[in-house]
């Protein structure tokens, strides 16, 4: 079984497991009303196994690519979770417009979010966060501490693979922008230092630590 991990001083408990070839993180976050899985990349019997018996009730897809898509059919026909992405990257996820490059078994997007929706699960209302520049429809998601379960912790983003921990997410892929890029970083570096980053791969970092490394270079 993949070693579950734990996120220090979240505003809401975060755990994850990082599966498969490219190392993806894949993320549970639970505030006790409801469990939510992060781009499940792979292996649906080890994400299972994670959630340690709690029922998952909505599986967020930050962006197309494979590695961060490919068990979410599974997941989704298992557990009847809903399956949430943008409205811009969900036609290549529910095969309606899937992209030669990409090969995954397609699954249904129940709910599409855009830029600055409030996305409620459980009782977290997470600011939806359009960033594009790694595909055109990523998203990252943003939870102030004073609706998660420690408003003392700190602020949590979901970066998918915008921001990674002193470097961001490749834009030469097929729906890549180093310009788009930029701009979403602009928009990222305005969060409070002290917000924990949920990236895609790699280790988790933090906005202020981004602030000397990416955003002073990129944004």
């Amino acid at each position: 079984m993949a070693e579950v991990k734990k996120a220090e001083g979240t505003c809401v408990p975060v755990e994850y497991v990082t599966l498969g070839m490219l190392g993806n993180n894949v993320y549970l976050i639970s505030d006790g009303a409801a469990t939510i899985v992060v781009d499940p990349s792979c292996e649906p019997d080890e994400i299972l196994a994670a959630a340690g018996g709690r029922s998952i009730d909505a599986i967020v897809l930050t962006h197309r690519h494979h590695d961060h898509v490919g068990a979410a059919k599974a997941l989704r026909d298992r557990t009847g979770a809903l399956v949430i992405a943008s409205a811009v990257d969900a036609p290549a996820i529910d095969g309606t417009a899937q992209p030669a490059d990409e090969r995954f078994e397609p699954c249904p997007v129940d709910h599409l979010v855009g830029d600055g929706d409030i996305l409620k699960i459980g009782n977290m209302p997470w600011k939806v966060i359009l960033t594009p520049g790694h595909t055109e429809g990523c998203i990252c998601l943003f939870l102030d501490p004073r609706f998660g379960t420690d408003p003392a912790g700190a602020p949590v983003l979901v970066s998918g693979d915008t921001l990674f921990c002193g470097t961001i997410g490749r834009t030469d892929f097929p729906g890549g922008s180093m310009d788009a890029m930029r701009h979403s970083l602009k928009r990222l570096a305005v969060l409070p230092d002290e917000t924990v980053v949920l990236p895609g791969h790699e280790a988790l970092t933090t906005i202020g630590a981004e602030r000397k490394r990416v955003f002073a270079y990129y944004a």
